[in-house]
Parts: structure tokens; C-alpha cells; sequence
């Protein structure tokens, strides 16, 4: 089952290989957003979003997954160096996975947040710390 997924991320070679995992698993990806402004431009095509905390503009990734998720309907999956910057967790938000994220992980936490939009069984990968 295919899905549309956006990649916030402002480090371009980190964003481009987690669009080459999300394109070899079959999703598409729409768009590498690496500010806020970006993001909410681009999340009207999008049904899933990978996001990091700490962006061009700044630490606006807590607010940019509060936002897409709330106001758009999005998945939203935080994919962090800092996740300890999530406290207790984002209300509406899937979870939070550690970077670095080796391809095996990036595959199961990407099939995980698509399995969630989607309202299938899935099991997390091991280092996704899930929100409630």
C-alpha cells in the first residue's frame, strides 16, 4: 500500500537517503522540506512525514509535527539525534526513533508509520519509542 511520505530534514545527504529508503519501499516521496515554511507548503500532499527537531530555522520540528499532524491529518514520525528535546511526547504524533538510523531501521519505522496511517497491525522497530 503505497503512500505519499514528506521528509523534513535540513541535512541534505540524510534527506536524500531517506527518500531513496522511502522510494525503495515503494512509497513516494514529495517533497525535502528544511524549514517550516516548506513543510506546511508541502503537507497538503502528504499522508506521512519523517521529521527532525533541529532545521535551518531553527528547533521548529516539535511544532512542525504538532502542525502537520493536527491540522493536516498527517502520520508524523520524529527521526531525531535529540529526542530527549520530545519530552513525554507530541500529542498526535506516532513516536520518536534516534539518529543514526541504520537502513534496516529507517525500512521498519518507515513500513511502521505507513501501517499506522493505514489502521494495520504492525510491530515498531525496536529503538521507536511510540507516544501515547
Amino acid at each position: 500500500m503505497a503512500c505519499r511520505v514528506l521528509i523534513v530534514e535540513d541535512e541534505f545527504l540524510v534527506a536524500t537517503e531517506i527518500e531513496y529508503v522511502v522510494s525503495e519501499l515503494g512509497h513516494r516521496p514529495v517533497g525535502i522540506a528544511a524549514d517550516q515554511a516548506t513543510a506546511i507548503s508541502l503537507a497538503p500532499m502528504a499522508e506521512v512525514a519523517l521529521v527532525d527537531l533541529n532545521l535551518r530555522d531553527g528547533p521548529t520540528g516539535k511544532d512542525i509535527g504538532r502542525m502537520l499532524a493536527a491540522e493536516h491529518g498527517i502520520t508524523v514520525l520524529y527521526m531525531t539525534a535529540n529526542p530527549a528535546q520530545l519530552g513525554d511526547g507530541v500529542p498526535g504524533t506516532v513516536g520518536v526513533i534516534s539518529k543514526p538510523v541504520a537502513d534496516h531501521e529507517m525500512k521498519q519505522a518507515v513500513s511502521y508509520a505507513v501501517a499506522r496511517r493505514h489502521t494495520l497491525e504492525a510491530e515498531p522497530p525496536e529503538r521507536l519509542k511510540l507516544f501515547a
